[in-house]
């Protein structure tokens, strides 16, 4: 399913007919600065200098984050910022065709939280970041780039999110919360890489998730909404700014989360009090462990499903 694209989107329109439906679009034609044009890699990587950044780099163009197929290493900006826009590497650290991948992280990774503000100050004086929330609702903004050909793992953050595509292009792959059952998660990552070409016998239920796509093309801004799935193949050397916001109440998010991806606090509880209650059932014999077992899932559906949206 292609995901709708509308152009020239007003706050109040956005917050009115789009925001409510909690489903993905393509914003077009939004303002967002000098960036757009400005952002050449001769001038990014003499804006910020030779500046030490920490990247991923992969031999291979689909990242696993669960097999972790990539190494962390450091580069300077400018180093890095030519080498990503490259195909083949005359110096590099795995392979001459392998790719890199720059999130922009915080000071202190564990406390701070990645704002292109305080970590690339004078990038972001380029950017006006469209501004479709309350200032406090803020909660980061990620600044990205990533060599040609590179696919992220499919995952989901809790927070709602734009991902601001300033060069280059990117293709994004989809999927609702509502098909989380044949996504074969592990957190908050699905451990089906190839979306393409997924392997149907260790995936059978693959096929029941519905897709939906687009192609971000430079300017372009795609709103996820949180818990929907994202997987990414950047089709081109590309820039990219990620702007996270909280729409649950502060208290709701997990103090130590600097990504926008660890579960609400509500939600791990809920699951560990689950855990719980499964390992309370082991101490049954198979038959009634299955009987109370399928007593529960019909009361976790009474009481928690939806079934109002499509």
């Amino acid at each position: 399913v292609p995901v709708e694209r509308l152009d020239g989107v007003t706050r109040e329109r956005f917050l009115r007919d789009i925001y409510p439906r909690r489903k993905p679009v393509v914003l077009t034609g939004l303002e967002l600065g000098a960036c757009t044009t400005k952002w050449t890699i001769d001038y990014l990587s003499q804006a910020e200098g030779s500046k030490e950044v920490k990247i991923h780099v992969s031999a291979v163009p689909q990242m696993d984050f669960l097999s972790k197929n990539f190494v962390y290493r450091t580069l300077p900006f400018d180093v890095f910022v030519r080498r990503a826009a490259e195909v083949k590497h005359k110096e590099y650290f795995l392979t001459e065709d392998e790719k890199y991948y720059l999130r922009s992280v915080g000071e202190d990774v564990r406390k701070d939280i990645a704002d292109i503000r305080k970590q690339f100050p004078s990038l972001a004086e380029d950017v006006h970041i469209p501004e479709y929330f309350e200032k406090e609702q803020f909660f980061s903004s990620v600044f990205r780039i990533s060599s040609a050909g590179l696919q992220l793992w499919t995952h989901y953050d809790v927070m709602d999110n734009f991902l601001i595509q300033v060069t280059g292009k990117k293709r994004v792959v989809l999927y609702s919360p509502r098909d989380a059952p044949y996504l074969y998660l592990s957190g908050t990552k699905s451990e089906v890489l190839d979306v393409d070409n997924p392997d149907l016998e260790k995936y059978p239920l693959f096929v029941k998730a519905k897709r939906y796509q687009c192609v971000l093309e430079a300017g372009d801004v795609l709103f996820i909404p949180a818990l929907w799935f994202h997987n990414v193949i950047s089709e081109e050397f590309g820039v990219a700014l990620n702007v996270f916001w909280k729409h649950l109440p502060t208290e709701s998010y997990d103090k130590t989360d600097t990504y926008g991806n660890k579960d609400p606090i509500a939600a791990s509880r809920a699951i560990q009090i689950l855990d719980r209650a499964l390992k309370t059932l082991e101490e049954l014999p198979e038959e009634y462990r299955d009987f109370y077992a399928r007593r529960m899932v019909l009361r976790i559906q009474e009481k928690a499903y939806r079934n109002d949206y499509g």
